[in-house]
């Protein structure tokens, strides 16, 4: 089941999206999944006639999994780590799909990351590796953004990773999927930069939520990215990119300084 969130003339709305690529429905429901169930209004619209937005903003916290692809981090010159390696961002962070991000005005270097986002459904603490299914709501694609002079430069990536606009999410959630062996790719301006495989990953999402949970009691609407592949790159001024997870779809968006 896709899950999305959009606006036609009103306050945005959640719905469920149908049909094949080019004939979708969403069929709007009550109030917020996440806290009310599948409950369908009756009414329903192209899905051409509305706008997507971000298909979630966290009420809590986004958690970030860095190099947690092993040619990843050996791009960005390090070896890959013996944990799984955690950063925080706050919910200012999340636009939509299609919308235009605005490039920070501190950063000279920002770079694109293609990847697998988990949304999780339930508050749950230590959650054990053979229960973390029973927590996930369903998956999401990203764009973790990051600003690589701040980076290298600050003695924590609050910046780097998540300044305004810097985790895109979309363009919904998709509910019933198997997250291994999922093919990841990355197109900047039209050429493909990232090609990648969730099979790749050094901790897969059970090992990730069992992890993180052990730290951080995690609550509905929660969303953690597990990392890219290989192949980032730096966005400039006019530049498209369009992350893709198999089994979810496209998250386009443009990028302006």
């Amino acid at each position: 089941m896709r899950i999305a969130r959009f606006v036609t003339d009103s306050d945005p709305a959640y719905g469920v999206v149908t049909g094949e690529p080019g004939e979708e429905t969403i069929s709007q429901l009550v109030g917020d999944p996440f806290y009310q169930g599948i409950q369908e209004t009756g009414q329903s619209h192209k899905l051409e006639d509305v706008r997507l937005v971000a298909p979630i903003i966290p009420r809590s916290k986004l958690i970030g999994v860095g190099k947690n692809y092993a040619d990843h981090a050996k791009e960005m010159g390090g070896e890959p780590p013996a944990s799984p390696l955690l950063f925080l961002m706050p919910n200012t962070a999340v636009v939509g799909p299609n919308e235009p991000v605005s490039l920070p005005s501190f950063s000279e270097e920002v770079s694109y990351e293609a990847e697998l986002a988990v949304v999780i459904g339930r508050i749950c603490k230590d959650v054990p590796l053979e229960r973390v299914n029973e927590v996930i709501f369903g998956y999401t694609v990203a764009n973790d953004l990051t600003a690589r002079d701040a980076q290298r430069t600050d003695n924590q990536w609050a910046r780097a990773k998540g300044f305004d606009g810097s985790a895109p999410l979309g363009p919904w959630i998709e509910t019933e999927l198997d997250p291994e062996g999922l093919r990841i790719t990355g197109t900047h301006n039209g050429e493909l930069v990232q090609d990648g495989n969730t099979s790749q990953m050094i901790f897969g999402v059970p090992e990730l939520i069992t992890y993180i949970s052990q730290a951080l009691t995690l609550l509905p609407g929660d969303v953690i990215l597990t990392g890219t592949p290989a192949g980032v790159g730096l966005l400039s001024d006019g530049d498209t990119f369009e992350a893709e997870v198999e089994g979810i779809g496209v998250l386009r968006n443009t990028f302006r300084a």
